[in-house]
């Protein structure tokens, strides 16, 4: 059609090119002056002169009027076409389902053709023609009741694509999966990027996530990338993640990065936590490094700040100082988790054993405030935590260092805990304390297992301490007791062949 316009054009303007032609006008009697004074030859030179020029006027209208009618043709093909445009369509879809939903849209074979690798099969002429129920300017698409509306987004799509404004009609992750899987079954490249563009950028909601990882793995590869964000990572960048989170949590910043520090505490142990995934890192030489490292300058702002309260008492009563002091001291427990579970409890109990007798001081000789409750009950917590690892085995130490501990710790305790059980959050001035009740049970089995391992003559001056001190009811050492005694009563049988084997020895 353009080419036949263009030929009436340009048979118009030679039209018009002619009839210029034509009306060249020169007179009898100009043509006689001018062959009598030049010749013939010169009247037909310029008459040939008068025809180029005028020809040459003749073309460039021709020229201008062609390039405009061309313009005018192109601006007629870029208008738009959009979809349920009946005047231009030539294709239907039909979108049904079994519930009987059938709605009509119509289409563009052009733009289905183009855009959707379905539609340009099946209006191809190649499509079997046992398979055609219909004209093939109708196309019915079935589907399920659930996806109706995402196969009516992904025709609107087909033509919204062309003009590159998607960004605002996915309306959220969860019609956007569903979009996703209608565009990948129609074979819809443009569409697919887009969505993949999409689900890749915005956040998703821990729903959208779980549905996502059932969804997105049998869609192929081309969704892939949407799945970024949830691959595992390297080896090195979680150590480097470790490292700079242990060192982090293990550090004293302002009181107003509590939380962000408690939190990052938290991830650490789960991170090193084997429950229905393994450990996020392998506890090898360089995680326990690094750890004991973090833990040793934990332990020693500690240890210069229990110095300084030795030689100023009254710093204890500096809400600051009390503050500062309770902090190291949920870190020091909650190290002694991470620790336990790296399997590298030994310098941190050695650390603390040596360090008791300034701790117990410290706190003892303190203004009693209600503060201080509270901080006996954090020192207790990590007591608690470095006699378990003693008295069941996990560090080793001499029986006189654990005699030490016992006599350190068991006195403390007994008169601490009714302290601490008698406050009530009922008072305003009383710290709101987070008591576990397994904490008193898991310390009394503590001191019994710590107790049973001494030395009989040793465990015999604990236990008559313990049976004369009016705080006999906490901690109970009832088991360490009667374990004793029948051990004390059977010894001498049990241990005869000792006394054989000294005697032989002596023969000799």
């Amino acid at each position: 059609m353009f080419l036949m316009r263009c030929d009436f054009i340009y048979s118009e303007t030679i039209f018009v090119t002619i009839s210029s032609i034509m009306s060249i006008v020169i007179t009898r009697e100009v043509l006689g002056k001018i062959s009598t004074m030049y010749g013939n030859f010169m009247v037909l030179t310029v008459v040939l002169n008068m025809f180029i020029y005028r020809f040459q006027d003749a073309l460039n209208i021709c020229s201008l009027v062609c390039s405009a009618s061309m313009e005018s043709l192109v601006s007629e093909t870029r208008t738009p076409i959009r979809i349920g445009d009946r005047s231009t369509s030539d294709v239907v879809v039909r979108i049904r389902t079994q519930e009987g939903r059938d709605d009509w849209f119509y289409c563009h074979s052009q733009v289905l053709i183009e855009k959707s690798k379905y539609f340009a099969d099946r209006l191809s002429e190649n499509w079997p023609t046992c398979q055609i129920l219909d004209s093939r300017n109708c196309v019915e698409v079935y589907c399920q009741e659930s996806e109706f509306d995402h196969h009516v987004s992904v025709l609107r799509l087909l033509y919204n694509v062309i003009d590159g404004f998607v960004d605002d009609m996915w309306h959220g992750v969860k019609n956007a999966l569903g979009i996703l899987q209608v565009a990948v079954n129609l074979g819809c490249p443009q569409i697919i990027t887009a969505c993949v563009d999409y689900l890749e950028a915005v956040p998703w909601e821990e729903s959208e996530e779980e549905e996502i990882l059932k969804i997105i793995p049998r869609l192929g590869t081309q969704v892939e990338p949407i799945l970024a964000r949830l691959l595992p990572v390297k080896q090195s960048a979680i150590m480097g993640i470790f490292f700079s989170t242990i060192r982090f949590a293990t550090s004293s910043p302002p009181p107003i990065m509590n939380d962000l520090k408690s939190s990052a505490q938290e991830q650490l142990e789960y991170m090193l936590t084997e429950d229905d995934d393994a450990p996020l890192l392998a506890a090898d030489d360089e995680i326990k490094s690094e750890v004991k490292d973090c833990v040793k300058r934990l332990f020693e702002r500690f240890n210069n700040l229990l110095e300084a309260l030795l030689c100023e008492m009254e710093l204890f009563s500096d809400g600051g100082k009390m503050q500062s002091f309770q902090s190291l001291l949920s870190d020091l427990s909650w190290a002694c988790q991470i620790l336990c579970k790296l399997e590298i409890m030994r310098e941190l109990v050695c650390n603390w054993t040596d360090a008791s007798d300034k701790i117990v001081k410290v706190v003892k000789e303190a203004s009693p405030t209600a503060e201080l409750i509270e901080t006996k009950l954090r020192v207790i917590e990590v007591a608690a935590k470095i006699l378990e690892a003693i008295g069941y085995g996990t560090v080793i130490l001499p029986s006189a260092k654990r005699l030490h501990m016992v006599k350190v710790w068991l006195p403390f305790v007994r008169v601490a805990k009714p302290l601490i059980d008698s406050v009530t959050t009922a008072r305003d001035d009383a710290p709101t304390l987070k008591m576990d009740s397994e904490l008193w049970q898991s310390l009394e089995s503590t001191f019994v297992s710590v107790i049973l391992a001494l030395p009989s003559a040793e465990q015999a001056e604990i236990l008559s301490e313990w049976l004369g001190n009016e705080h006999i009811q906490y901690p109970d050492l009832t088991e360490a007791f009667e374990v004793w005694c029948y051990r004390s009563k059977v010894s001498k049988r049990r241990l005869s062949f000792l006394a054989v084997n000294h005697d032989k020895i002596n023969t000799y």
